[in-house]
C-alpha cells in the first residue's frame, strides 16, 4: 500500500508517495507546518522507490564530482531534460524538471540525503516561479514588510536577525527565504527551519538563552525551532510578504554599526556568488532562472549594506530609519 502526503508552498502544491511514510521523515520535520490539509492536485510530483536496484549510470554530461556536505560523495548528471544526482551504492534521483516530477531510488532502509530534498525541493519551487536563497528575513516592527539579510555563512548573519527580533522586528527565517519577483513586486516567505545558534551568538544575544540546553555540537551550535524561540520573540508566519530592501551583511572594522546604499549591480554580484551554483557544464537550468530572480529582485527593492558593529541591536535603529526616510 503507497502512502503519500502533500504541501502548500505559497500556492505550489507538492506530492510525496512511497511505500513507507518513514522514507519522507526528514522533510516532514521542516514542512509539517506546511501539509495540505485537503486533497488537492500536486503541481510537483515526488516518487520514492526502495529498491537495491540503482541506476547508477544515466546519459548526460557530468556535471559535478565530489563530496557535500554531510551526505558524503556524489555525482551530477546534465541529461537535458532530467537531471540526476547520484549517490553510488546508496541512492539516486531523478529530476524531470519539464515534466513536474522526481524520483529518488533509495537502497533499502537508506534514508534519502538531505542533498536530495534540497536539490527537488528547488525544482518544485523552480516549477512555480519560486527560488530558494541563502538570506535572513524579517518583518519591520509595525509593518509586514521584510528585509532580506544576505550574508555568506559565518559573517553574522543569525545573529544580526536574533538581534534585530530582540529590538521589535519579526523572525521569518535566518538562513533560508523562498523569493517570488512578479514584474513590479517582491514577495518572499520563510523556509521553517531550525535556527543554530552559536555560542558567540548567545554571548551576543542574551535574550535567546532560555532557549538554550547545556550541550553544544563539534561546530559550537545549538538547533532551537521556531516554535521554542516563538516564546521569547517574534516569529512569523508563513506567509508570503512584500520585500523592502536587500541588505548585504558586513563586518564593521571599528565596531560602529552603519547602513549605507549599495549599488545594485554590486548586490546581485554578491547575492548571486552565494545562491547561484555553477557546474562542470555551466549553468543549469535552474540556476539560471535563480541567477534571473536575483537580477529582477535588485532592480524592484533598494540594496544597501549593512555593517555590523560590537552591538548588533544597533542595527535596528539604523534600519527603521533608513527605510522610513525612503
Amino acid at each position: 500500500m503507497t502512502a503519500s502526503v502533500s504541501y502548500a508552498l505559497n500556492g505550489q502544491v507538492v506530492g510525496i508517495s512511497a511505500e513507507r511514510a518513514e522514507l519522507w521523515r526528514d522533510l516532514d520535520r521542516m514542512l509539517s507546518g506546511l501539509s495540505a490539509t485537503e486533497p488537492v492536485d500536486a503541481g510537483f510530483r515526488i516518487d520514492i522507490v526502495e529498491t537495491p536496484t540503482l541506476l547508477e549510470t544515466p546519459e548526460g554530461t557530468l556535471a559535478f564530482d565530489g563530496e557535500v556536505p554531510e551526505d558524503g560523495h556524489c555525482r551530477m548528471i546534465d541529461g537535458g531534460d532530467v537531471v540526476h544526482l547520484v549517490f553510488p551504492g546508496r541512492q539516486t534521483i531523478s529530476i524531470h524538471a519539464g515534466q513536474h516530477r522526481a524520483e529518488i531510488r533509495t537502497g533499502p532502509g537508506v534514508r534519502v540525503t538531505w542533498t536530495a530534498w534540497m536539490l527537488v525541493l528547488d525544482a518544485a519551487l523552480d516549477a512555480s516561479g519560486q527560488y530558494m536563497l541563502h538570506t535572513a528575513g524579517l518583518t519591520l516592527p509595525q509593518s509586514d514588510a521584510v528585509v532580506l539579510i544576505h550574508a555568506p555563512s559565518g559573517t553574522g548573519k543569525t545573529t544580526t536577525s536574533l538581534a534585530l527580533a530582540s529590538q521589535g522586528f519579526g523572525l521569518c527565517a535566518d538562513d533560508s527565504m523562498i523569493l517570488d519577483v512578479a514584474p513590479d513586486k517582491a514577495v518572499a516567505w520563510g523556509l521553517p527551519r531550525h535556527v543554530k545558534i552559536h555560542r558567540k551568538t548567545a554571548e551576543l544575544v542574551p535574550l535567546v538563552l532560555p532557549c538554550l540546553g547545556p550541550s553544544w555540537d563539534r561546530n559550537g551550535e545549538q538547533a532551537v525551532s521556531l516554535e521554542r524561540l516563538g516564546e521569547i520573540l517574534r516569529v512569523e508566519s508563513i506567509v508570503a510578504r512584500p520585500v523592502s530592501a536587500l541588505l548585504h551583511l558586513a563586518r564593521s572594522a571599528d565596531g560602529e554599526s552603519r547602513l549605507h546604499p549599495m549599488a545594485r549591480t554590486d548586490a546581485m554580484v554578491a547575492l548571486a556568488a552565494d545562491n547561484v551554483r555553477t557546474g562542470m557544464t555551466g549553468l543549469l537550468q535552474v540556476q539560471k532562472h535563480r541567477l534571473a530572480a536575483i537580477a529582477r529582485l535588485v532592480t524592484t527593492v533598494p540594496t544597501f549594506t549593512l555593517e555590523v558593529g560590537a552591538r548588533p541591536a544597533d542595527a535596528a535603529r539604523l534600519i527603521q530609519s533608513t527605510l522610513s526616510a525612503a
